[in-house]
């Protein structure tokens, strides 16, 4: 019995211990990465293929009930996302970056802009 719960330990520490892995957009010799700033990532990559803003839901604190849009707009801030789509080319992935507060959230790969 002592073995297996060290087993379960050992591997429960190993799990947390592992390093987390952001993504990151390869742009003419530089690294766009997760944080880094609009004009950073316009600078490094050049302008995107294409844009989309839009007003992520906001939500109620202990609740996590979307505030309506008609309250939203006078009450509660947008929370504005910015994705910018980048064609890499020939025999690579679209890539996706997801600005929120214009700093990089996300950087996703797929075949289709998502």
């Amino acid at each position: 019995m002592h073995a297996w719960l060290r087993i379960c330990v050992v591997t429960l520490i190993a799990v947390h211990a592992a390093p987390t892995r952001a993504e990151s957009l390869r742009c003419n010799g530089q690294s766009a990465t997760e944080g880094d700033t609009r004009l950073s990532v316009l600078f490094k990559c050049g302008q995107p293929l294409l844009q989309d803003t839009y007003c992520a839901p906001v939500y109620y604190g202990p609740t996590l009930q979307v505030v309506p849009d008609s309250l939203a707009g006078f009450f509660v801030p947008c929370q504005p996302i910015e994705e910018w789509v980048y064609d890499r080319g020939p025999g690579n992935l679209m890539a996706t970056v997801r600005f929120r507060s214009g700093i990089v959230q996300s950087i996703r790969y797929g075949r289709t802009p998502q």
